[in-house]
């Protein structure tokens, strides 16, 4: 592997618990802060709501810039476009707009979305409708200049919201500009503890790479965390400090230097994220050394 060919970028979900114990107090202070423990990716987070000023967006895009770390975003987490209420769609499309515009002003292209859920009616009639929602939404994208961003659509940890490997493959589909963001937590969860060997992460990885091909495959978006789960599915996130709760990232690891894989990688472990960011990209290059030595 030259030192030109693109490898995985990893990075938090959100300022970690330590950054502020430290002393920093500003977002624009996260991306040097981080960059000394090798991370290059920073999802910043709009799930609770939108409130960043536009000079802040600004002011974290440039700070990001400097730092050499690429900067995607997590839309609010109460987005519906499985809704069959037309106010409901229409503010979800404007939930994405807004934050797809901060987005673009801190200098990002990637914007994670929950598509939804069918709230008590046919679950094929939300699948349909979502679909008609984000290629609507990539419409409005595109009227307001905002072409370079990327929805990256989000596989959930509750089989009773829309967002199954498979369904968002098929929503990915629907636009060459739309990217999967695998949550190998939330799948884990929703499988009832389904990533459990290297062999289970090839299967979604293939899973992935047959239904949206390899070119997208190979730069998805990606979530990772150890998680909580019952029998409705997620629970809570946890950290890797926790003992005996999955996936194991080790299972990971070598199949995306295996397949030559450079997605973006962003840790939501509660609280610790950088830290266990940074394990993840460690393990990540001990399995390119033992798989390439030299490299």
């Amino acid at each position: 592997m030259s030192e030109h060919t693109p490898t995985p970028r990893f990075g938090p979900a959100g300022n970690s618990e330590r950054f502020y114990q430290e002393g920093n107090k500003r977002t624009v202070e996260t991306f040097a802060w981080q960059r000394a423990m090798g991370l290059t990716a920073f999802e910043y987070p709009f799930g609770r709501g939108i409130s960043l000023s536009d000079d802040t967006a600004v002011d974290i895009g440039q700070a990001a810039q400097e730092a050499g770390v690429t900067i995607s975003a997590h839309a609010p987490y109460y987005i519906n476009l499985g809704s069959n209420r037309a106010d409901a769609i229409d503010k979800s499309l404007g939930y994405i707009l807004k934050a797809a515009h901060k987005l673009h002003l801190m200098g990002g292209e990637r914007l994670v979305v929950h598509v939804g859920a069918p709230q008590k009616r046919p679950r094929e009639d939300a699948i349909s409708d979502a679909a008609e929602g984000l290629l609507k939404a990539r419409r409005l994208l595109m009227e307001e200049g905002l072409q370079a961003i990327r929805l990256c659509l989000e596989t959930m940890g509750k089989p009773s919201v829309l967002g199954t490997l498979e369904e968002i493959i098929t929503f990915v589909r629907l636009d060459d500009s739309f990217l999967p963001c695998v949550d190998f937590a939330h799948l884990h969860a929703a499988g009832g503890g389904a990533l459990s060997s290297p062999a289970d992460f090839a299967r979604v990885l293939d899973a992935v790479e047959q239904g949206v091909g390899r070119e997208r495959g190979v730069i998805m978006h990606a979530h990772f965390s150890h998680i909580e789960y019952g029998r409705s599915g997620e629970i809570r996130h946890r950290i890797f400090a926790d003992e005996g709760f999955g996936p194991d990232f080790a299972h990971l690891a070598p199949l995306l230097v295996q397949r030559g894989y450079a997605p973006t990688i962003i840790c939501e472990s509660r609280g610790t994220m950088a830290d266990d960011a940074a394990e993840m990209l460690a393990m990540y290059n001990a399995a390119r050394r033992k798989h390439m030595p030299g490299a």
